[in-house]
């Protein structure tokens, strides 16, 4: 099945195919129509193509399936089932059967409007053909930078203190037309774009409407999307994911190959922002910072966010790019929670305890324990631990084990003073500490450490090497591994 979120590859002008100057075309017959597309090219010498075709082709032809003698009958016949196929062009090449186009060729597609080329002798077909997909690739990739610039527009637009209206400006912007985001009683909330006339208006409402649920039917019982065309306006409507009876609709002049993956995007980030805002839990989180900012404790604006005991998650996505803020939304919308932060290569996630953690497809995740709002800065960094282990040990989820350690045996302040005096010596060195809670994590294993460290193995046995020498210790006597690791643990 083909990637929703790839726009399809766009056909090409047969205009532009006509302006290739090394392939020496001419229009010799048919209409003269900049907005005749070719979709591919196909060769055949079928007397009758038409089983072969299946639309939107440059049929090209040396006329060897002309019988002697062929009359008008003939080419009347072989036009007609050309565009009842629906053939886009007929390339003719002159010699080596034929000299000249059949002049009643020429007539039977002027009479059928069939745009006909003339191939000279010098052009191969594949020649033709090659021209043909290497403009489909530039206008592939002139088509996927203009999907990928308008995604990253939107999601900066998302970001802002206004996001629906800046959304919608920029969706309204990026399809040339005018984009509305209708409410659960059908009245439109915001719009943007250029107004169009009354009877485009209303069509647009009333295909809004073909997709809006109406909660008295199963939730699958209405597309998800749905178009059509007015006055030579492209409707479309796509209902919102947050099943709240949002819908967006778009009213454009032209329909390009990337504007439903464009809308796509948009229509996720306004889900997620109709979502928040219908359900309040925006309004919430929006309290919970004022009150955190004017100086209140976590523990005191938790319950605004919903919920007592929390789990962080941190994900790095697979491969070498950094999240962005579409990418970090997606991540939070699978965990169940929009309470999201991109922090450099990682995405951080708050999660509410009763919500299971499941592996998510392109990310390796770690995630801590249950904890409180006062506990969740260690919480914090138990999902550090977590992911550092997860990315060396090439797993796509590891959680931070919760059982009873036999650190919490001794009194708190008792192991703190103990874990800061034992660490002293290389306390002023953040690096340092962290290769040797990494390194001890992982069992001492070089290889896995500067994976999980990002760094040469090399750096990692420096690194190792100096904490031995400013602890004075034997990092190869387990007792001594265990004693830092437990003092590591408290830091």
């Amino acid at each position: 099945m083909p990637d929703p979120t790839v726009p399809p590859t766009p056909p090409v002008a047969l205009d532009a195919l006509l302006a290739r100057a090394d392939l020496g075309l001419r229009r010799i017959a048919g209409p003269a129509d900049p907005a005749v597309v070719v979709h591919w090219a196909h060769t055949s010498e079928m007397a009758d193509p038409y089983p072969y075709l299946l639309g939107g082709e440059l049929l090209l032809s040396a006329g060897v399936h002309i019988p002697d003698g062929a009359g008008a009958g003939y080419f009347d016949a072989y036009v007609s089932r050309i565009v009842a196929a629906g053939g886009a062009a007929l390339g003719f090449g002159v010699a080596p059967v034929h000299d000249t186009v059949p002049g009643a060729l020429v007539e039977a597609c002027e009479m059928h409007g069939l745009p006909l080329l003339e191939v000279p002798p010098r052009t191969t077909f594949s020649a033709v053909a090659r021209a043909l997909w290497q403009l489909m690739a530039q206008a592939r990739t002139a088509e996927l930078r203009r999907v990928t610039e308008a995604q990253q527009s939107l999601a900066t637009a998302a970001a802002r203190p206004d996001p629906v209206p800046a959304v919608l400006q920029q969706l309204a912007r990026r399809l040339g037309g005018r984009a509305v985001l209708y409410g659960p009683e059908g009245t439109e909330i915001a719009g943007a774009g250029p107004e169009p006339g009354e009877e485009v208006r209303t069509a647009l409402a009333k295909l809004a409407e073909v997709v809006r649920p109406s909660g008295q039917e199963p939730s699958d019982a209405r597309p998800s999307s749905a178009s059509d065309t007015v006055a030579g306006v492209r409707l479309v409507a796509h209902a919102l994911g947050n099943g709240e009876g949002f819908v967006l609709g778009t009213a454009a002049p032209q329909r390009d190959a990337g504007d439903h993956t464009i809308a796509s995007v948009a229509a996720v980030l306004l889900s997620l922002l109709t979502g928040e805002r219908h359900s309040g839990s925006g309004a919430g989180r929006s309290s919970a910072l004022v009150r955190l900012l004017l100086g209140a404790a976590p523990a005191e604006v938790a319950p605004l966010l919903g919920g007592d005991r929390w789990r962080v998650v941190r994900g790095r996505p697979d491969g070498r790019a950094a999240p962005d803020p579409v990418a970090a939304s997606a991540l939070g919308a699978a965990l169940g929670s929009s309470l999201v932060d991109v922090a450099g290569e990682v995405v951080r996630v708050l999660v509410p305890d009763e919500r299971t953690v499941e592996r998510v497809p392109g990310w390796t995740l770690g995630v801590s324990a249950a904890a409180a709002p006062r506990d969740w800065p260690a919480a914090d960094a138990q999902a550090s631990r977590a992911l550092a282990r997860a990315r060396a040990t090439r797993t796509p989820l590891l959680r931070h084990g919760d059982r009873p350690a036999l650190t919490d045996l001794v009194p708190p302040h008792d192991a703190d003073a103990h874990a800061r005096a034992l660490l002293a010596p290389i306390e002023r060195s953040p690096a340092l500490v962290d290769t040797l809670r990494t390194w001890l994590s992982l069992h001492g294993s070089w290889d896995r450490t500067a994976v999980a460290l990002d760094v040469h193995r090399n750096t990692v046995r420096q690194r190792i090497a100096r904490c031995a020498a400013l602890l004075d210790t034997d990092l190869d006597d387990p007792d001594v591994r265990m004693e830092l690791w437990f003092a590591l643990r408290r830091t």
